[in-house]
């Protein structure tokens, strides 16, 4: 039922695309609050739990047609059809180029794709506009290892950790030069 609502609002969103997108949710006073939190929790699971509800403000999308093409695209994703999750991020990041989310999620497609060059670009974009996109950090930090660049790779990861240190990827921290971590 998802599905065809999605393709529906897609549809008949059209007219509204031509329209242009609207300014992205300010959601900055409730993520610097949740950041705060992540870093103050006891243990992994209650982190997961503000991590979850960071993910909610950034899958926010500026308006409805906007969401569906977000949707759209991160069910194609999910279900490893990648062309068409490019395909509506292309056409999301089209309409609301200044919606960070869309170029995460555009990002971590080419990521699965193993096309780390193609994800690097969208990941800085996605950062620019929102600095404390703690999954965008890990995002870049992840590709620039791909990309054989593990120190860049690896000063990205520590400004991620540093936001959230409960992140999964934490693991994949290695001491600076001549420190312990």
């Amino acid at each position: 039922m998802k599905k065809i609502f999605a393709t529906v609002v897609c549809l008949s969103a059209t007219p509204l695309l031509a329209q242009g997108c609207p300014p992205a949710p300010d959601h900055a006073a409730e993520l610097s609050q949740l950041l705060a939190e992540v870093r103050e929790a006891p243990n992994e699971m209650a982190a997961r739990e503000v991590s979850n509800r960071m993910w909610a403000l950034w899958a926010d999308a500026p308006d409805e047609p906007a969401q569906a093409l977000l949707d759209k695209g991160m069910q194609a994703r999910s279900g490893y059809d990648f062309l068409r999750a490019i395909e509506a991020f292309d056409r999301l990041i089209a309409y609301c180029p200044d919606y960070a989310e869309g170029y995460n999620q555009r990002a971590f497609v080419n990521f699965l794709r193993q096309d780390h060059a193609a994800a690097l670009p969208d990941l800085d974009r996605a950062i620019a506009l929102l600095p404390d996109h703690v999954a965008a950090l890990s995002g870049k930090a992840l590709t620039l290892m791909g990309l054989g660049r593990d120190a860049e790779g690896q000063e990205v990861l520590r400004r991620a950790v540093e936001l959230n240190p409960w992140l999964a990827e934490r693991h994949l921290l290695k001491p600076p030069p001549g420190q312990e971590l």
